[in-house]
């Protein structure tokens, strides 16, 4: 399994790819590897200026390719509602639940949910639920969720999901990503007659990051951020390969995930799960209680 290169992305004309945060990092840059293979790529973006700044670097890269802007904020059930209501109408071999935020200071959604959980889970199980009768319509169409390695320190909180009682914004990060993880797998275990598959892309150099260093306004963790993806980090084109093999390695199965060889950088590689996302009983529970808050309910 460790043999995979870029070389391997088959020809992937008449195939349909939605791509959340496709506007920057790695959205971005497994948008365009989709589009260069031919695939009719849908950019899900929340920025309107930068999605369109993103669709003409792509369109600059590959001409004549089919890809195309839709506006979606994951933070916003009715901008999720909105956008699947447009693209559910098509079937659609690909979905990549990728955009996200990352350690930002204690906030909420339009819906009420911890900024975190509400953009990086709530948002995409939403949106995932949503387009699944496209996705259906698909013979082996396949649902690639981005997780992190922050999910090794991830816990879901039952009791206190919305961190209303006790805020870090790493622990709210973790538990978005080890929900990600419980979901993806519980996907797969509900809805076999899809992939449901993680990917995540190590220590990448991308804007997700920065915005969070960034809104902290903190000089230390600036400074520690410049140093640590200067000496550690892999591009933000690397990091999107993990995504890019989990979505189309014909040899992948629901409940799998693919990384960096080296956990932070290197080749993507089939990788190993977070203990606490293979936990059946939690995944469940998350399921019913992300349907209970988003009023989606699968099938």
């Amino acid at each position: 399994m460790g043999g995979w290169t870029t070389a391997d992305i088959p020809d992937l004309n008449g195939k349909r790819v939605i791509v959340t945060g496709a506007n920057s990092g790695i959205g971005y840059h497994a948008a365009l590897r989709f589009a260069a293979a031919g695939a009719e790529v849908v950019l899900a973006c929340r920025n309107p200026g930068r999605g369109e700044a993103a669709l003409q670097r792509i369109k600059d890269a590959s001409p004549g390719a089919a890809v195309s802007l839709a506006a979606l904020d994951l933070s916003s059930l009715q901008s999720v509602r909105d956008f699947a209501a447009a693209q559910v109408k098509e079937p659609l071999d690909l979905l990549i639940n990728n955009a996200g935020v990352m350690a930002i200071p204690r906030a909420e959604t339009a819906d009420g949910f911890e900024m975190q959980l509400g953009t990086n889970h709530l948002g995409h199980f939403a949106l995932t639920g949503l387009l699944l009768p496209a996705l259906l319509e698909r013979s082996g169409a396949r649902v690639v969720t981005v997780g992190s390695t922050a999910s090794f320190w991830g816990k879901i909180r039952l009791d206190d999901l919305m961190s209303e009682k006790k805020y870090g914004k790493m622990a709210a990060y973790g538990q978005a990503k080890l929900a990600n993880l419980l979901f993806s797998a519980e996907l797969g275990r509900r809805e076999p007659r899809l992939v449901s598959v993680v990917a995540h892309p190590g220590y990448a150099r991308t804007e997700l990051m920065a915005s969070a260093v960034a809104q902290t306004g903190s000089r230390i963790e600036a400074i520690n951020y410049a140093i640590g993806g200067f000496l550690f980090a892999q591009s933000d084109a690397a990091g999107a390969l993990p995504t890019v093999r989990a979505a189309l390695d014909p040899a992948a199965r629901s409940g799998e995930i693919y990384g960096p060889r080296f956990m932070m950088r290197g080749a993507p590689v089939k990788g190993f799960l977070s203990p606490r996302g293979r936990d059946q009983a939690m995944a469940a529970k998350l399921w019913d209680r992300s349907a209970e808050l988003t009023g989606v309910r699968f099938g």
